[in-house]
């Protein structure tokens, strides 16, 4: 574990780097590091590690690799994303992590991003999980959900959830619209409806369902059915 111990200016969104390879925590600091607006506040190997040097050092966004020794980084995400005020997981995978990258989700991430990302897609994401959204829509993402959707555990209909039954016909089609991809301003175009309506809708989707982000309504999406391949 390695962490900075100089002090940040209060404009830098605070970035903590959890991957259990050097070289990789070293190329993601250089490029982080290298931005204006953030800065790298410390660093792990492992989850365990990762969730006791973050009980001391305040971060806006965790870089989260899954597969690490002692700690994998869903377990890790799960722990960490289960505390009061905790920072953003961006769960960072490959292609051949498709289950993981699922349970990472699950397990609180508010989002995911290849390894092999172009970094200014990743520098993006950082700051859009920052903001307090979920990286969902970006061409990468849209891509990758079509490598996590098929394994998803079996989905046991669109009727079987209760949930679903408390939304109206117009929080239905944002919820499809979400679940494919489309930005709030594709969605504003494809339903023909105002911006700030498009907002209200998911806000009270987020509400009917107990869902914490746009994530989580692209999972329940699919997971219950609505939504398919």
């Amino acid at each position: 574990m390695e962490n900075e111990t100089s002090t940040t200016s209060t404009t830098e969104l605070r970035v903590f780097l959890v991957d259990d390879q050097e070289l990789v925590r070293s190329g993601f600091r250089m490029l982080i590091n290298s931005e204006p607006d953030m800065r790298v506040v410390g660093e792990a190997g492992d989850g365990r590690t990762a969730l006791a040097a973050l009980r001391g050092t305040t971060a806006d966004v965790v870089l989260m690799d899954i597969r690490m020794p002692i700690m994998d980084g869903v377990e890790a995400t799960r722990l960490l994303t289960a505390q009061p005020n905790a920072p953003k997981v961006l769960v960072l995978t490959t292609f051949d992590l498709d289950e993981y990258v699922f349970a990472g989700l699950k397990a609180g991430a508010s989002g995911f991003m290849l390894k092999d990302a172009r970094p200014d897609d990743l520098l993006q994401a950082i700051r859009t999980v920052a903001a307090g959204d979920s990286v969902v829509a970006p061409s990468a993402t849209r891509r990758l959900l079509d490598h996590v959707v098929p394994g998803l555990p079996n989905s046991l209909g669109a009727e079987s959830d209760p949930r679903l039954a408390l939304l109206t016909d117009r929080e239905l089609e944002v919820l499809v619209e979400i679940a494919k991809g489309a930005t709030n301003a594709e969605i504003a175009t494809n339903l023909y409806m105002a911006a700030g309506t498009v907002k209200t809708h998911i806000g009270h989707l987020l509400t009917k369902l107990g869902a914490r982000d746009r994530v989580s309504l692209v999972l329940f999406a699919y997971e219950t059915g609505l939504v398919k391949v």
